[in-house]
């Protein structure tokens, strides 16, 4: 495995401390579970939908929480005894449990949630406080003191 001096990019950036953090993080051999599998789709400049196959699962077994800039998927199937008696030929369809996180960008919210035809609709937006958009600076301005 190769080890990645990211020290020239500090001199450049500034205040991205935490992203070498997060390259250190993703360049760990952390297996990501491919179960449930999910798309990514972009709806519009600053909007997001992540559509994720949960068959079999019904709403009060899935949860959705935000935490810091972690989205958190998680579905518990709880065992019915009613499965325990069927006998299947052929079972394709999984229905175990499942934890899938998503690391969100600066200023992405969660807008609205939704489970139609087996299939869970999470819908994101970016929005950029307007203190942090770009502002142009003009030349021979002065600098305003608050006292």
């Amino acid at each position: 495995m190769r080890n990645i001096d990211l020290s020239p990019l500090y001199r450049s950036f500034i205040g991205f401390d935490h992203l070498a953090s997060m390259i250190d993080a993703a360049s760990r051999n952390e297996k990501q579970p491919s179960y449930p599998p999910y798309n990514v789709e972009l709806l519009g400049e600053d909007k997001y939908r992540i559509t994720m196959a949960v068959a079999g699962f019904d709403e009060s077994e899935l949860e959705i929480q935000v935490e810091e800039n972690t989205l958190h998927v998680t579905g518990n199937k709880a065992a019915q005894e009613k499965d325990q008696e069927r006998k299947f030929l052929h079972k394709g369809i999984s229905e175990r449990s499942f934890e899938r996180k998503f690391q969100l960008g600066d200023h992405v919210k969660v807008l609205a949630a939704d489970l139609k035809n087996g299939l869970l609709h999470i819908d994101l937006e970016r929005v950029i406080p307007e203190s942090k958009k770009p502002r142009k600076i003009e030349i021979g301005s002065q600098l305003i003191e608050n006292s």
